[in-house]
């Protein structure tokens, strides 16, 4: 028989945040019982299945080892709520589509769902904990509608920010460079962070685990993100330069990563950074700005992501310009969809932009990506504007293959868009040889050794390199 769990925590939200962090946190503690719910019975199915809906290194492991004993999945969420002493809110917060701040401001309409869940079907005081990435002071409206409920029940609102990277997510949990926890400066709330960070205790040095207030952990980590996409967009805006005074942008990289007070991380030029979090909290920092009245601030926030845009678009213009300045009716094969490596997540990817602009150009994509399944690449190019209603031949000008010879057969270029590891070691002559020529590779990662692809006979594009 099961022994009693000495703490029960839940997690609404079974996506990229909630998933991984509540398995290692069973992983790590095996005294918690630990369940991840979802209204969404088919993400709950795969999450009890050996078909997870996360491609995570490590993760797999953890949720066969612990699945059952004391880490669950399940969509019964108001008795998961009801028994929980810690619930962690973990709901996408995406920016808004329609309405005030559309644009920019993201949108928390879920977790106000989930407060008005948790007020409705308590039956005790709980310690509610914002996961999910949200505006300074949503802890306030969360708390407002907790309050609402005419239980006389009490409940202490905490933030605590994941800074998890997606395809190293768990290694980064179960070795975390801090975790940050904010709440009221109350003896109620002091006494919340304290219980929260106990958890964490469990595998997290001490001096590794940061209190503060509740509006400071809110803001950290749209700044955190803010800080690392500023510095991708700075050094493409650098490659730009390079290529036109024959300048390098990786020695220039190597040259500026090694002073101490800059470091190497995040200097890699690339066709431009995606993913759920860099430009959608930009964009929800630029909002807030706007808001408080600082449109200084707001404005140089907004060049990170306009950088960001331009990069793409520069990429774009250079494939069509080096192909005789149309692609109108040739084969592209897209090397990698997702956002980056070792995932499947495919949000704000660079690769759904540059289809889109070949799209424009009537350009046909052949997409190669050894995790992303056609369902999530649909998805997000119809995110971008790309659905069967406006564009009724997607399915057979984008497409994917089973391999990468296969996008490449009768391919007029290569495009590396994710810097997939295996695209290293590919037989690039066999490529060659079944592609029209000439023949193009446009290295949006700078990943390919670029001299063997100019001796096989290709015609190559690097990023920064003039």
């Amino acid at each position: 028989m099961a022994s009693t769990p000495d703490l029960r925590i839940v997690c609404m939200g079974a996506g990229y945040v909630g998933g991984p962090t509540m398995a290692v946190i069973a992983e790590q503690c095996h005294n918690v019982r630990v369940c991840v719910v979802d209204i969404s019975q088919a993400q709950i199915d795969r999450w009890n299945s050996d078909n997870l809906p996360i491609f995570e290194p490590g993760l797999d492991d953890i949720v066969k080892a612990r699945r059952g004993i004391n880490l669950f999945f399940s969509t019964d969420v108001d008795a998961e709520v009801k028994a929980a002493d810690i619930i962690f809110i973990s709901v996408n917060t995406p920016t808004k589509r329609s309405g005030l701040g559309a644009g920019r401001a993201a949108d928390i309409k879920n977790c106000e769902l989930c407060a008005r869940k948790i007020a409705e079907v308590a039956e005790s005081d709980k310690i509610v904990v914002e996961k999910s990435t949200v505006p300074v002071r949503t802890a306030e409206a969360v708390q407002r509608v907790l309050s609402s409920n005419d239980k006389g029940l009490s409940f202490q609102v905490l933030s605590n920010p994941e800074f998890l990277a997606e395809g190293t997510a768990i290694a980064d949990l179960r070795a975390p460079s801090r975790v940050l926890i904010g709440g009221q400066q109350t003896p109620a709330g002091l006494a919340a962070i304290k219980r929260v960070a106990d958890v964490y205790a469990k595998w997290v040095p001490a001096e590794k685990i940061i209190t503060t207030n509740l509006w400071s952990s809110e803001l950290s980590k749209l700044v955190a993100n803010a800080f690392l996409a500023q510095r991708i967009s700075s050094i493409n805006s650098i490659s730009a330069l390079c290529e036109r005074t024959k300048a390098d942008v990786y020695e220039v990289s190597r040259a500026i990563g090694t002073d101490p007070r800059v470091g190497p991380r995040f200097l890699q030029a690339s066709v431009g950074f995606g993913g759920s979090c860099f430009q959608k909290d930009i964009l929800n920092l630029v909002y807030l700005c706007e808001s408080f009245g600082l449109p200084e601030v707001a404005a140089y926030w907004q060049q990170v992501v306009t950088m960001n845009e331009y990069q793409r678009d520069r990429f774009s213009r250079i494939m069509i310009e080096s192909m005789f300045n149309t692609v109108t009716g040739k084969r592209i094969a897209i090397f990698g969809f997702a956002f980056k490596k070792d995932t499947g997540d495919t949000r704000e990817t660079a690769a759904a932009f540059i289809v889109k602009n070949m799209l424009a150009e009537r350009a046909i994509c052949a997409v190669f990506d050894p995790k992303v399944e056609d369902e999530e690449m649909y998805k997000e190019l119809g995110y971008q504007g790309m659905s069967e209603t406006s564009h009724p031949d997607l399915k057979k000008l984008v497409f994917s293959q089973e391999s990468p010879l296969d996008a490449a057969r009768g391919a007029h270029a290569i495009a590396v868009m994710t810097e997939w590891d295996e695209f290293k070691d590919y037989d690039y002559e066999e490529l060659y040889s079944v592609m029209q020529k000439p023949a193009f590779v446009f290295d949006g990662r700078n990943i390919l050794d670029h001299a063997k692809l100019r001796e096989i006979g290709f015609e190559v594009y690097v990023i920064g390199r003039g």
